[in-house]
């Protein structure tokens, strides 16, 4: 118990620009740190430091990009492969996911994976917009272990 209060301390007094360990950036972000190490082997730019033992150390800018990349695959329902073309396109860097996707749906960009007749990407009917999020989740990790096993 005692190290648990020791963690919690630690972390408030991390400054925003110290480096997160992958249980540090799976707990901010709420994606499982074998996701986060998923993502590593299907976006090439996800490079964390590694120390020791292959500890990972993620820099801000790691957090901030994963942060991106969990949007676009959680929140807009992209597949990792029209995240990993957006990511090209955009030079490896995603700065403001809403803003870029509707920058992206403006321009007609075909790195936009979901067509507009898809009905998992209306907001209308009887699941509210969370519930469709955590289902797109839940549906980009099943095709991710899919792939892995193929």
């Amino acid at each position: 118990m005692a190290h648990k209060v020791a963690r919690e301390a630690e972390k408030r007094e991390k400054s925003a620009e110290a480096f997160r360990t992958i249980s540090e950036v799976s707990e901010e972000l709420d994606v499982p740190q074998h996701v986060l190490r998923f993502w590593e082997t299907k976006f090439k730019v996800v490079k964390p430091l590694k120390r020791g033992g292959g500890r990972r150390y993620y820099r801000p800018s790691d957090v901030e990009l994963i942060r991106g990349i969990r949007d676009l695959l959680y929140k807009h329902g992209f597949t990792i492969r029209g995240a990993q073309k957006l990511l090209k396109e955009q030079g490896g860097r995603i700065d403001n996911v809403d803003a870029l996707i509707s920058a992206t749906r403006s321009e007609g960009n075909p790195a936009l994976v979901r067509a507009a007749n898809d009905p998992a990407a209306t907001t209308e009917g009887p699941l509210s917009d969370d519930a469709k999020a955590q289902l797109r989740g839940v549906l980009a990790d099943l095709k991710a272990l899919k792939e892995m096993l193929a």
